[in-house]
């Protein structure tokens, strides 16, 4: 058998595996015969590579904070005010420059092959403006979101808040965008009950608490139902306003982000994938998407054409198939050259261990973009025994004007020091 049809069989086994895991998610077990189906695909499924043949270049210092299972989400905030970004993840964290662990709720080291944490998605920011930066935290896919509450110098209990009166987040990868432009983070998402695209807006005064829910799209709508996977925010048809992508199609934007009457647009942007971002990666002026696979294998760019009957739609171009289960990405400028880079990784025991590949080495990855030369992109290995969680955080951490990457998954919480030249 070739290389070329090995990959084929094993494109197509991850797939199926992933829509049958995507149905069952949340069950506590299969059924029996899609327990059988499973074990099947996974006898005669060709794994990805192993660690040995997928060698990290190098240049990006690895700094492990705990091999704890604690969290799948990962954050930087200065939660002790000292003027030195810590690491969060989930309900702990890790105070620079010793990385000392610290609680800021009850919780406790989870099962990587048997349970899930109790946080999927982390962000930090100063959420009532008191000058002590929280904790945002995404909970498992279909609960509500929830927010720490920063004690400030009196220490003790840290308060927590829920989100949007308690609205169910359906994605696994909701996004974290300054949606109204007013330089706060907020919360874009579907509601898991109206099935509707809505963002949740960080309060914006000081003293403030709540988050509020604003609808974008009508209810109903593709890309809503549990367990839902891809989301992104950027103005894909050049019109100067930000739209919503999904999977199946985006979302026109308006001025309006309040009214929920944001028309979609069906097109094929893929297969079920993480976060999914939006820039012109070939420089032919058009915006095109980029997205990883979320349980199967796959890292893909989606190019923006006009199809036979005229309608914006999109051609799907493979980068990469060096890893599976890609459940989360971020952009940033790691090798300074001007253009935001592509950072995504595997999402290690994604399923603790009963897909094809899941326990795979947790292979860490960046791609930089060359619009303009074909194939307009390069793939470079950052780590093989890390991987990613349900998202990535990047900051200038030693203060190098070069941002650092930060990682909290099945496998532990790492940092990666910049150093490429």
């Amino acid at each position: 058998m070739t290389i070329k049809n090995r990959n084929k069989i094993r494109l197509d086994i991850l797939a199926a595996v992933a829509f049958l895991a995507i149905a069952g998610h949340g069950n506590a077990q299969d059924s029996k015969e899609a327990f059988k189906i499973k074990q099947k695909m996974a006898e005669s499924a060709v794994s990805a590579p192993d660690s040995k043949s997928v060698v990290p270049e190098g240049n990006l210092k690895k700094i492990t904070l705990t091999r704890d299972f604690l969290s799948e989400g990962v954050a930087v905030a200065d939660l002790n005010k000292d003027g030195k970004m810590d690491i969060v993840a989930g309900y702990y964290w890790f105070e620079a420059p010793n990385w000392t662990r610290h609680e800021m709720a009850p919780s406790r080291v989870f099962d990587p092959r048997k349970e899930y944490s109790n946080s999927f998605l982390d962000l930090g920011m100063d959420v009532n403006q008191d000058g002590w930066d929280d904790v945002v935290i995404i909970d498992f896919p279909g609960k509500p979101g929830f927010w720490f509450e920063n004690p400030g110098k009196k220490g003790g209990e840290w308060p927590k808040h829920m989100l949007a009166e308690s609205m169910g987040i359906a994605n696994e990868s909701p996004g974290f965008f300054d949606i109204d432009g007013d330089g706060r983070l907020d919360i874009l998402c579907g509601d898991k009950d109206k099935k509707q695209i809505v963002w949740l807006k960080a309060p914006s005064k000081a003293g403030e608490t709540d988050w509020k829910r604003y609808p974008l799209s009508q209810e109903n709508v593709p890309g809503t139902e549990p367990f839902s996977h891809g989301i992104g925010f950027g103005d894909i048809n050049n019109d100067g306003i930000k739209d919503v992508i999904i999977r199946e199609g985006w979302f026109e934007g308006t001025a309006d982000k309040t009214a929920g009457n944001w028309v979609f647009h069906p097109a094929n942007i893929g297969e079920p994938c993480s976060h999914m971002q939006i820039l012109d990666v070939n420089g032919d002026g058009k915006k095109d998407v980029v997205s990883a696979s979320a349980h199967a294998l796959g890292i893909w760019w989606h190019e923006q054409v006009v199809d036979e009957q005229g309608k914006l739609n999109f051609k799907t171009h493979l980068m990469s198939n060096t890893t599976a289960q890609t459940h989360s990405s971020i952009m940033a400028d790691l090798n300074g050259d001007g253009r935001a880079d592509y950072i995504t990784g595997k999402r290690f025991l994604a399923h603790h261990g009963r897909d094809p590949g899941d326990s795979d080495p947790g292979i860490l990855l960046w791609f930089e973009f060359t619009p303009g030369k074909a194939p307009y992109y390069k793939e470079h290995v950052i780590d093989n025994d890390s991987g990613s969680g349900l998202n990535v955080a990047v900051h200038d951490m030693n203060r190098d004007k070069k941002p650092d990457i930060i990682i909290a998954n099945k496998n532990g919480v790492f940092l990666f020091v910049n150093q490429i030249r």
